[in-house]
């Protein structure tokens, strides 16, 4: 159980996009990687091909962390397949492949590694992506594990997630340009289904806390790196601390 007497939606600590710090953004080395550090869950961004396939990818182009140029709405999943997402971050990654979510699920279940999706789509296929990613989840993941967490900046993405697989949680993420204070992100929340919200963890204080976990809704906050600050957020009511460095988190969190 938490601090505040609910059950846990995710664990203490979960891996940014694998494991960020020690190997290539949502990449199956990543997962490894985060396994190895001891995450029990990790946290991955999907996007689409320009054929409707889902694949794990933070950035709306391809440029910063493969060998691909440009959207990856416009390429096919084919060409996609074909690059490298792992020498931009160290020599040893090299041909470490893009992965599709069809491969990040099944390699989740090998490690018996739990996720928090977040839909991130490019412009003007939020619900499109959430509705792929929710029909993918439904369909491969066993029943045996928890269930994923659907998390999202775009509220499309969120409504059409509530709209078609109502029984996957959801959790709201918020930016810090996000407008209102905790009542207020607790009210769209609501009205969104969410069962999380996910705040930059600069956003969040001792009041924020309180608002977000005494309405009901776990608080997961990104993207932590420093132990002292994880220490100081759970202190708060933090559920759930967001990081490139789950091994180190975990050990300041222990201390």
């Amino acid at each position: 159980m938490t601090a505040s007497g609910r059950p846990p939606l995710m664990p203490q600590v979960v891996g940014h996009r694998g494991a960020a710090a020690v190997a290539p953004e949502n990449t199956l080395a990543g997962f490894r990687a985060a396994a190895e550090c001891g995450a029990r869950w990790i946290e991955v961004d999907v996007a689409l091909t320009a054929d409707g396939v889902p694949v794990l990818l933070h950035d709306e182009t391809l440029d910063r962390t493969s060998t691909g140029k440009g959207s990856i709405a416009a390429m096919r999943a084919a060409d996609a397949a074909r690059l490298d997402a792992g020498s931009w971050f160290s020599p040893r990654f090299a041909g470490e492949p893009l992965p599709t979510l069809e491969a990040a699920l099944a390699e989740a279940v090998r490690l018996d590694l739990g996720l928090n999706l977040e839909i991130k789509p490019t412009p003007g296929r939020a619900r499109e992506t959430a509705r792929v990613t929710c029909a993918m989840v439904r369909r491969l993941w066993p029943a045996r594990m928890a269930r994923p967490v659907l998390s999202s900046f775009q509220i499309d993405a969120l409504e059409e997630a509530l709209s078609v697989a109502a029984e996957l949680p959801r959790g709201l993420l918020l930016e810090q340009d996000w407008p209102g204070d905790a009542a207020s992100w607790a009210k769209e929340a609501r009205r969104l289904g969410c069962a999380s919200i996910h705040p930059q963890h600069r956003m969040v204080d001792a009041a924020a806390a309180r608002t977000v976990t005494g309405d009901g809704f776990a608080l997961a906050v990104y993207t932590v790196n420093d132990g002292a600050r994880a220490r100081e957020l759970v202190a708060l009511g933090v559920d759930t601390v967001i990081t490139d460095k789950p091994d180190a988190i975990l050990a300041a969190l222990a201390a």
